[in-house]
């Protein structure tokens, strides 16, 4: 099964793309915040956060009729409990912003459900917000006797509230399907606290702890024999000599034939026996990296949120670690296995995946998001293959999506060439500015591009109207991008803007790209390159987050 990107609504595409039990494990992080609307704000050259404003999706659910048919849905669907679930719910809370997400999200589980394994699992990451109504539809949709764990990610540092408890976690909640699911037993490494605390001595091979070499009782064997003048049956115990050191120790070493002195002779050769200054018992140094690590515990406080200076950051605002997506993909998933992101944003879930050599599939229902994940997957893996479906490949599939709503042609060319898309597209006055690109000239001054997009009809006229736009916001380029191509006239218009200089370098002052261009890979002119507004993604070299045993 090769990978997969949709663009478009996830109910949709996993009706229509994904079959019945053909995933083994979803992890999603679906947005709810009925104040807030999700916006990726991107920074000048200058360091400056732009004006311009990439919205990646508005996560206010309102009562509509979308909300209206969802429930519905639910109510005529094949699972009673979720329907009686989702009414009781809409008894208690009527119809609001809460009961449209709710709503929305029980269809969706319903969908997510039917296309795991009997031995997948689900992981739903979400904030106190809605989490205890998700519980609830969970334990309708999967059965109250496969919920496995609420786990609690620690996504931030102390965080202040005048008249309440600081904010400081999110909730992930972890469903099987069934209860034969995938486990693997998985451990994170030990905080520096507890080292402190258990391993307080260190030698040239590491850390390590003291562990008694003897056990209680009396033997009349070889373990109740001295071994260099310490007799272990003077103080009522016996010679305990650990099997599982000597055998790491010495590989190929048949323990069975050995007499329990000649076993501590061994673990003295070795360097694991330690003599105290006073006294004469010896005791066994047990180093920290003999241990696998702390069993995987439902509170993850050693897998920091990453800073607004990571360098895994892409400056997505609900951006989560790879180390978190890679734990839990370890935990529950084995190498090829077929992972589902249904609200894969910046791609953090998919990026995991590949890493751990595991088969994804990621949904999001915004062009910004589509774009981003694929230049973070190209910069991350060299030679990556994948599909992508929803996002035009050739020039009438770019017709197609003009045709049904230019403003999403315009999200997904301005994206495309690597601009940030003016206020996401939104309908409404743009005052002739659909985006823009960022660059710096020979002085590393931080300069800017306007970007307008046609998607119907064009004009000369459009030329002159974007040299206006250019002359009022001071702008050094002018990227015309279009549907269709540009008239003799418009080449004319455009040619007569002249051309911009900076070190040496003369480029046109306004370019003129089709769609059709824009799909073979060709990008507008800029000096030494612009700034992105989608950031690289650092290459991977393989590893993983979370050790198994």
């Amino acid at each position: 099964m090769a990978n997969k990107l949709y663009y478009g609504d996830n109910l949709g595409v996993l009706r229509e793309n994904i079959r019945d039990e053909s995933v083994d494990l979803i992890y999603l992080d679906p947005p709810f915040n009925s104040n807030a609307s999700y916006n990726v704000l991107f920074a000048s050259p200058a360091g400056e956060r732009s004006r311009a404003q990439i919205e990646a999706f508005d996560d206010t659910w309102h009562w509509n009729d979308t909300a209206e048919l969802a429930f519905d849905e639910v109510l005529k669907g094949p699972n009673s409990q979720a329907a009686m679930m989702l009414r009781a719910m809409c008894n208690a809370l009527g119809d609001n912003d809460m009961m449209a997400y709710l709503a929305m999200m029980a269809v969706r589980l319903m969908e997510l459900h039917r296309v795991l394994k009997p031995t997948g699992s689900l992981y739903l990451h979400c904030d106190p917000t809605a989490s205890h109504y998700l519980k609830a539809l969970l334990d309708a949709v999967f059965g109250k006797e496969n919920f496995q764990n609420e786990i609690i990610w620690k996504r931030t540092g102390s965080h202040g509230g005048s008249k309440r408890w600081g904010p400081l976690h999110d909730t992930i909640l972890f469903y099987s399907k069934t209860d034969d699911f995938c486990w693997n037993r998985t451990f994170q490494d030990y905080d520096e606290s507890y080292l402190e605390k258990f391993y307080r001595f260190e030698d040239e091979k590491g850390r390590y702890r003291l562990v008694t070499l003897t056990g209680a009782g009396i033997r009349k064997g070889d373990s109740g024999k001295p071994w260099r003048e310490v007799d272990p049956t003077a103080s009522g115990r016996h010679w305990a000599a650990p099997a599982g050191a000597l055998q790491e120790a010495y590989p190929d070493l048949v323990l069975t034939s050995l007499t329990t002195q000649e076993k501590l002779e061994l673990l003295e050769k070795a360097g694991l026996i330690y003599w105290p200054s006073k006294g004469s018992v010896p005791q066994q140094k047990r180093y920290s990296d003999e241990n696998p690590g702390v069993p995987l515990q439902d509170i993850v406080t050693d897998i920091r949120p990453l800073s607004s200076q990571s360098r895994e950051r892409l400056g997505y605002p609900t951006q989560k670690p790879v180390a978190l997506l890679e734990r839990i993909i370890s935990a529950s998933s084995n190498e090829g296995d077929v992972v589902l992101d249904p609200f894969c944003g910046c791609g953090a879930t998919v990026h995991a995946a590949q890493k751990l050599g595991r088969t994804w599939i990621g949904i999001d229902i915004t062009h910004l998001a589509v774009a981003l994940i694929e230049r973070r997957m190209k910069d991350a893996f060299s030679g990556l293959k994948y599909e992508v479906y929803g996002v035009p490949k050739d020039i009438a599939e770019a017709r197609d999506i003009a045709a049904r709503d230019k403003h999403e042609f315009q999200k997904w060319i301005v994206a495309t060439i690597g601009g940030q898309p003016y206020k996401g597209g939104k309908k409404g006055m743009d005052r002739g500015v659909d985006g823009y690109l960022h660059f710096r000239d020979a002085d590393k001054k931080p300069q800017f591009a306007i970007v307008s997009v046609k998607g119907g009809a064009i004009k000369s006229g459009d030329i002159r109207d974007l040299k206006g736009v250019m002359e009022r916001a001071q702008a050094a380029l002018g990227i015309f991008l279009t549907l269709n191509a540009p008239t003799r006239e418009m080449e004319k218009e455009a040619a007569s803007a002249g051309l911009y200089e900076t070190g040496g370098q003369k480029i046109p002052r306004i370019q003129i790209l089709t769609a059709e261009q824009v799909i073979d890979d060709r990008r507008p002119q800029t000096p030494f390159g612009h700034t992105e507004s989608l950031k690289k993604a650092s290459p991977e070299t393989g590893g993983g987050q979370g050790k198994l045993l």
